[in-house]
């Protein structure tokens, strides 16, 4: 019965924006498609402060750990909710930043709970978790709706995540730098997701380096002017769609 509610759960992300992460030797960089779009929603809060985005698919669970989300959001919300307070208890016990991994750990210590008794039904979300700590520096995990997790150096959730793994294959170096993963993430990004163009109404990008003066972790959650700021840096932003109307 349960391995049943898994398999649903599993189908309910694969249905759900393309989440993309790829490790580089000095980072993290996070991608994903936003699904909730439309010209009537409200994203003036977004604009004027907060970490960027919808907050729908990227989010800060520690200063040390960004995770992005594929699946039922208010799963996810849940999920985060508990990751950031069990971050908070250990800085609040150890004095330091929880460790990534353990951080993984223990939200899969809870999606697995929820898969043995009566009653309950698995957590419909899978997450990438791009984290830093300074005994194993940066490291990406993935976690899916039964409690299992694994290290990648690059990974894709969500849909047309088999055509985003072929490209990763490909593409990945294992001495890549930060600035060659963002370039590889929104190439990738446009080739698997549904929509036809880039921009900041669909798409949700994060990046995780350490500061060289203060040696810690540096989360940073673009806005979306900045998202698109990227986008045409990378020759990927959306083109005019009235200059094409009038010029067919």
């Amino acid at each position: 019965m349960f391995t049943i509610l898994v398999e649903y759960a599993m189908e309910a992300i694969s249905h759900a924006g393309t989440v993309l992460a790829v490790l580089a030797k000095d980072g993290v960089v996070l991608a994903a498609e936003k699904k909730v779009t439309g010209k009537l929603l409200d994203l003036s809060g977004t604009k004027e402060g907060g970490y960027g985005g919808s907050g729908e698919k990227i989010f800060l669970l520690n200063s040390n750990v960004v995770a992005g989300v594929a699946g039922i959001t208010a799963d996810a919300n849940s999920l985060v909710n508990y990751a950031r307070t069990a971050a908070q208890k250990h800085l609040y016990s150890y004095n330091e930043d929880i460790p990534v991994e353990l951080l993984t750990q223990r939200l899969c210590d809870l999606k697995q709970g929820y898969t043995q008794y009566g009653g309950l039904r698995p957590f419909g979300v899978s997450l990438l978790y791009a984290g830093y700590d300074p005994h194993y520096k940066f490291q990406l995990y993935h976690s899916d709706p039964s409690g299992n997790y694994s290290g990648w150096k690059a990974t894709c959730i969500g849909a047309n995540n088999g055509t985003a793994q072929s490209l990763l294959k490909q593409e990945y170096k294992d001495d890549i730098s930060v600035e060659d993963a963002v370039a590889l993430v929104l190439r990738v990004m446009s080739k698997t997701m549904d929509s036809t163009t880039l921009g900041s109404e669909k798409l949700e990008f994060a990046t995780l380096t350490v500061d060289p003066v203060t040696k810690k972790p540096k989360s940073k959650i673009y806005r979306p002017a900045e998202v698109d700021a990227l986008l045409k840096k990378h020759d990927l932003a959306k083109k005019d769609e009235d200059a094409e109307m009038k010029t067919a």
